[in-house]
């Protein structure tokens, strides 16, 4: 099958790379514009980009998916079959095109978890069990037929890192089986709606800078989830000295807090705690505003409470 590619970040490069192993045509690669980043504001090229480069593949960047111009260079290169991984929503005129139609990756178990933010979502809610699945796009985000998943484990002590990694590499190998089975016949797609009935769904918004402030006020391991949930980006954070206090490592304990919610603990020399209603707290790893990335014993060495 003639392929087209659709993705942007570092997880979208991974499946992109399983199915060029595979052996799989992939006639050009659709990504985002580059942007200007740093504080040179050198123009950034996304890690799909720079991966279909030195593969020779290749690359439309447009700014808006329904330009004339993008449109009529997607029907000439006359693809079978599109993938998406990690990419923006598609309008109706792109999904539509091909006679396979759009097959997109989601890093959450459907029906549960559509949106933005399936990773993050997922262990901010505590579970214990995510994975990857694979469906054909439709008009509503998120709810097209679905094709195959696999279920990934979570541990108690995971990040949205260690949980992003695993899934990207389950779901490359996932991708792969699903364009295979395209390509044989032998997909059978699943409607959403027999899967969902009357369950209560599980959803996954785009994460904002407002959901990353840790309300003290709330269990040790809510507090606790939602650090492992927005770790290492975009990341919870507390106030310290009026300053901003990104919080990437933890621990959790439970025990009788001899302090009010909120309140920092610390010997100045090896830990930092910060009590919840019923625990406390202890940072491993952060950053002050205007400060690096650090262990806590190294910040502690040049911070006076």
């Amino acid at each position: 099958m003639r392929i087209i590619f659709m993705g942007t970040p570092e997880f979208a490069v991974a499946s992109l790379a399983a199915l060029l192993d595979a052996g799989n045509n992939i006639i050009a690669v659709v990504t985002a514009p580059d942007k200007p980043a740093g504080r040179g504001r050198k123009l950034h090229q996304s890690a799909v980009k720079e991966y279909a480069l030195t593969m020779g593949l290749p690359v439309l960047q447009p700014e808006k998916l329904r330009n004339p111009n993008f449109l009529a260079e997607l029907r000439a290169l006359q693809a079978d079959l599109q993938v998406v991984v990690a990419f923006r929503m598609l309008p109706e005129v792109v999904w539509d095109m091909p006679p396979h139609g759009t097959v997109n990756l989601h890093a959450s178990l459907l029906p549960h978890y559509r949106g933005a933010a399936p990773i993050n979502h997922a262990i901010i809610n505590g579970e214990t069990e995510s994975g990857v699945t694979t469906f054909l796009l439709q008009h509503e985000i998120d709810t097209g037929h679905i094709l195959f998943a696999e279920s990934v484990p979570i541990d108690q002590e995971d990040t949205a890192g260690d949980l992003h990694d695993r899934l990207m590499a389950v779901g490359a190998k996932l991708l792969v089986r699903t364009v295979n089975a395209i390509a044989s016949g032998t997909v059978k797609p699943i409607p959403q709606t027999q899967l969902s009935g009357c369950i209560e769904l599980r959803h996954a918004p785009k994460i904002f800078k407002e959901d990353c402030l840790i309300d003290w006020h709330r269990p040790v391991v809510a507090v606790h989830n939602l650090i492992r949930g927005l770790s290492p980006y975009p990341t919870a954070y507390t106030l310290l000295g009026g300053k901003t206090l990104k919080v990437f490592e933890a621990e959790k304990t439970a025990t009788v807090p001899q302090h009010k919610p909120g309140t920092p603990y610390s010997d100045g020399k090896s830990f930092l705690k910060f009590a919840c209603v019923d625990g406390y707290i202890t940072v491993k790893t952060l950053q002050l505003e205007g400060k690096k990335r650090m262990d806590v014993s190294e910040f502690l060495k040049g911070y006076r409470f």
